[in-house]
């Protein structure tokens, strides 16, 4: 079957600031395809879409519908939330990449697992997610004390820039555990990192419950079906931000969100590879993991 994704209104203005356009855009994704597509093969995809750019309201597309072309992947998926059938889209190759984005989806938001084993994540998620009040200095703080707990349970984790305003660590599960233990284990650190940062973090999900300086630690995200941005997902925001792995020397203070874009993100991998490729190999021993997180409040 001959696969061809019809690009259309490449000269419309989707960061009018900026002057970047939809053939920017596209032309990012075609040329970050090698490295975006492993984080977004075989998964179910929430897709954010702006269709006229940046500065208008945006809305989430889940099923496929009539309009995908027969040679996109899409998966049959039962919603508890809506009692439904969701025909999603799984972008599995270039062609397909190119024709989501030319829907005007900026970002790409894939789940956790994949179709082929829908309830085993291949990875934990801490979404550091930052008040209004909160500076991004602070992020960087929370996101060195899971790195401090990481290193002292012999955990391996990657962290890399939202795109917006928080940071994101990745912590390999290789489909192990479930979406249930997934978020147990999430929750039982994230409550080791407010009990370390107790002025600053929250695990209270509501902007209006919890005090206005506060970062949540977003455990959450470890249910099935939540979605975050993937690495190298454009977001729109200003600037054309991208979500970018990074190397742990880098997260500290005077890292700024705004520091990778459309404009950089290429060179960047050319120069450091994929940097976040950890997350899909080898997961950690879960069972030892929390043996030691437990030692850790022993002592």
């Amino acid at each position: 079957m001959k696969k061809e994704a019809e690009l259309t209104n490449l000269d419309k203005l989707y960061w009018p600031d900026e002057g970047i356009t939809k053939g920017e855009l596209l032309d990012y994704y075609s040329r970050i395809a090698p490295y975006i597509l492993p984080y977004l093969k075989n998964r179910p995809l929430s897709l954010l879409r702006h269709p006229n750019g940046i500065k208008e309201k945006g809305f989430f597309h889940k099923d496929a519908g009539n309009s995908a072309p027969d040679w996109v992947t899409k998966k049959e998926i039962h919603s508890e939330s809506t009692d439904k059938m969701i025909n999603y889209l799984v972008c599995n190759d270039l062609e397909s990449l190119l024709f989501i984005a030319n829907l005007g989806c900026i970002e790409m938001n894939p789940w956790n697992s994949t179709v082929n084993k829908l309830d085993r994540p291949d990875y934990i998620v801490m979404d550091i997610d930052p008040s209004p009040k909160n500076t991004f200095e602070e992020v960087i703080d929370v996101a060195l004390v899971i790195k401090e707990i990481m290193d002292e349970t012999d955990m391996t984790g990657y962290c890399k820039t939202s795109g917006s305003s928080g940071l994101h660590v990745y912590i390999p599960f290789n489909k192990k555990h479930t979406y249930d233990e997934s978020r147990d284990f999430a929750h039982i650190l994230a409550s080791m990192v407010t009990e370390r940062l107790p002025k600053t973090t929250t695990l209270e999900r509501s902007l209006n419950k919890r005090k206005k300086n506060q970062i949540y630690v977003d455990y959450l995200q470890n249910r099935e079906g939540q979605t975050l941005a993937s690495a190298y997902s454009v977001r729109p925001k200003p600037g054309a931000t991208v979500s970018a792995p990074l190397e742990w020397k880098e997260v500290k203070h005077g890292l700024q969100i705004r520091d990778f874009t459309i404009h950089n993100m290429l060179d960047r991998v050319e120069n450091k590879g994929d940097l976040f490729k950890g997350v899909l190999g080898k997961g950690i021993d879960m069972n030892k993991t929390l043996a030691k997180m437990e030692g850790l409040h022993v002592r």
